[in-house]
């Protein structure tokens, strides 16, 4: 056994003491002591605690792997999540004033990805106990909307019907006024006699949509989610932000930077969470990869009021991104990409005449690469806004302006 010195935290939120040496749920200063195995400390005990960490609020923490900083304070949190961001800027050379950080509350995720397993007891639905394939049960989790909570029921009842023996179900649940919204990977195929037993269970438990891997086996209601107001059904497991603070803080990121462009065009649109917000003030032309999503923010655009025109291009911006002229036409560009990144679109970017770029992400690496694409071009970064919508874990989502050098901000 050994002690060491926590000099710092990772990006995945482990301690890190010299060697380096890792030191799972450890805080920068703290002197703990354990066993080494690999470059790893096994089980490490705290000899002299951090004056950040703090009594973690979740009884189910200690062996759930859902959260891995409840021991630091909030404060300590907000300034390691922005001190993620200005890393990976400064690793391309770049620095930009940073706005206080976004932070949504405790119990605020409105979806979720549950894990299911049939016992020999009956079945156990929860999230991975900590770097483990075992599913503990969460019934009071703090991270969660408590309506989340009381799907288990239905998603046990699921659970028990579909999954097999040995495998897992994935459910993804996601809250909606019109119930619960399911949708279910890695279970049994879906013969008749599962159908039928499913559809059941959609009346039971109030539940309105089930899909089981791709196919909506029973809708009651279709389910809404509401983008600053307008509503919008997604398809089955589409992408959603995670928690209403969360979206409404870079929707109005994506709002400011964009100011009063009266022409936009939204690359990896999504379902509309940018799209149809900007549309009561702007042209707007939004791009997506999955015919699916585009159907839903057009159908949410001819059913809201007050837009103007919106239209939506099925595109994979990744083989085929929008070229320069094709850019031009527009006077800002949001652009909200998955983790990898958007190198190839961004190239484009940097070569068109748009003056304006909100730019969105949910990887810091990512985000400052293409950033750096676009600074070399003669973009300015102007400000970057840090929103933590994925409390206690070590993601973090990005909004940002750019502008060309010679544009007022």
């Amino acid at each position: 056994m050994i002690e060491v010195t926590i000099e710092r935290l990772g990006h995945r939120g482990d301690g890190i003491a010299p060697g380096p040496l890792y030191a799972a749920r450890c805080l920068p200063g703290e002197l703990v002591s354990g066993t080494p195995e690999g470059d790893r400390l096994a089980e490490p005990r705290i000899v002299t605690p951090s004056p950040y960490r703090v009594s973690p609020p979740c009884r189910h923490y200690k062996g759930c792997g859902g959260c891995a900083v409840q021991h630091a304070d909030d404060a300590f949190v907000a300034e390691w999540k922005q001190g993620i961001v200005r890393a990976a800027l400064a690793a391309q050379g770049l620095e930009a004033p940073f706005r206080p950080i976004q932070s949504s509350p405790a119990r605020s995720r409105r979806r979720a990805v549950f894990s299911g397993r049939r016992t020999k007891k009956g079945v156990l639905v929860g999230f991975h106990a900590r770097a483990s394939d075992t599913v503990i049960d969460v019934p009071d989790c703090l991270l969660v909307d408590p309506a989340l909570l009381r799907v288990r029921p239905a998603l046990e009842a699921i659970t028990r019907a579909g999954a097999s023996r040995k495998g897992e179900l994935s459910l993804t649940v996601t809250v909606a006024p019109e119930g619960p919204d399911v949708s279910v990977t890695g279970g049994k195929p879906l013969n008749m006699a599962l159908r039928v037993e499913l559809g059941a269970l959609v009346g039971e438990h109030g539940l309105s949509r089930l899909t089981w891997e791709d196919e909506t086996v029973a809708l009651h209601s279709p389910p809404t989610v509401r983008f600053d107001g307008i509503a919008v059904t997604p398809p089955p497991g589409a992408f959603l932000q995670a928690t209403e603070a969360g979206e409404a803080a870079l929707r109005r990121a994506v709002a400011e930077a964009v100011g009063e462009a009266g022409r936009i065009v939204d690359l990896f649109a999504g379902c509309g969470t940018f799209s149809l917000p900007l549309a009561r003030g702007a042209e707007v032309h939004a791009l997506e990869g999955l015919g699916a999503l585009t159907g839903a923010l057009t159908t949410g655009a001819r059913h809201a009021q007050g837009l103007r025109e919106v239209t939506a291009e099925v595109r994979d911006l990744f083989r085929r991104p929008l070229l320069p002229d094709e850019l031009d036409r527009y006077d800002a560009i949001v652009i909200d990409p998955p983790r990898a990144g958007a190198e190839a679109q961004t190239v484009q970017i940097a070569a068109s005449s748009v003056p304006v770029v909100a730019s969105v992400s949910c990887n810091p690496v990512t985000f400052a690469r293409d950033t750096a694409l676009l600074v070399k071009a003669g973009f300015r970064l102007d400000w970057v806004q840090v929103v933590d919508q994925f409390r206690w874990s070590p993601h973090v989502e990005v909004a940002a302006r750019l502008s060309r050098s010679h544009i007022g901000v």
